[in-house]
């Protein structure tokens, strides 16, 4: 039986299924790794669906791989923000490990940043999960950075943004290519970047768990122009997410405004 607390649970869920995805990419390995990617997205929801079905059968459920019913979604008081598997890609190429799965609650009389209580984020590759129950210390600098190089920049490995390029020049930063929004959002929990923005467009289930971890560090976490998050909104299309740490956040900012 699962946890009863909520952030606990997420825990579990996301650990149980990202097993589940470490197990097929095992089973089936590399040759048809479009085959895949899609069994991933597909099995991965459906164990998610299931056990939410199970031991949260009051509470709404929205994922990337299913479709939602907009009016009680954005009425309900209580729904799973879910991506069974970000960084497809990823996760159909051998040797890759920033692929992630996402696991968010979005509550409508919680207190936490963004209505986001409790969550987790599985790495099943890097056998790591981060959730908001024991939440990671605040990280510290990047190496580089702690040692007086340049930051490093979390962004996406396939399309980084014009802006998020003009923003390392203007900040003497170090770009750091990676495919699974989660796994950029860990690595500033880690300490392994130092920020992680995003300007190409997203959808809640891209960043809803990641940031409730991220919050629940310490972490700063908005959109480029400082306004706050929102999740559970009828249209889930999320233009923008700055995540960074605390000190640098100003500094940031500044340089993204100039830009707009």
């Amino acid at each position: 039986m699962p946890p009863a607390v909520d952030g606990a649970f997420a825990r579990w869920l996301a650990d149980k299924a990202g097993a589940l995805l470490r197990d097929l990419r095992a089973d089936r390995g590399y040759s048809d790794p479009e085959a895949l990617r899609a069994a991933g997205d597909k099995y991965s929801h459906h164990l998610i669906a299931t056990e939410l079905a199970r031991w949260r059968p009051g509470d709404e459920v929205f994922s990337e791989e299913a479709v939602s019913d907009v009016a009680r979604r954005v009425a309900a008081d209580r729904v799973w923000i879910v991506d069974p598997l970000d960084g497809t890609r990823e996760f159909g190429e051998p040797g890759r490990t920033d692929w992630a799965v996402h696991i968010g609650l979005w509550a409508r009389d919680s207190s936490a940043p963004f209505h986001l209580g409790a969550a987790a984020i599985a790495l099943p590759a890097q056998h790591s999960v981060l959730g908001t129950d024991f939440p990671p210390g605040y990280p510290p600098m990047s190496p580089a950075a702690a040692a007086g190089g340049a930051l490093r920049l979390a962004v996406s490995r396939s399309r980084a943004p014009a802006l998020v390029t003009a923003l390392a020049e203007q900040l003497h930063a170090e770009l750091v290519p990676m495919g699974s929004a989660g796994a950029k959002i860990a690595a500033v929990i880690a300490g392994d970047a130092d920020a992680y923005v995003h300007a190409g467009g997203q959808y809640e289930w891209d960043s809803a768990a990641p940031v409730a971890v991220a919050s629940a560090t310490g972490l700063h976490c908005s959109r480029i122009d400082g306004s706050a998050l929102e999740y559970n909104r009828p249209d889930p299309f999320l233009p923008d997410l700055l995540v960074c740490r605390k000190d640098l956040a100003t500094r940031i900012l500044n340089v993204l405004n100039a830009a707009h």
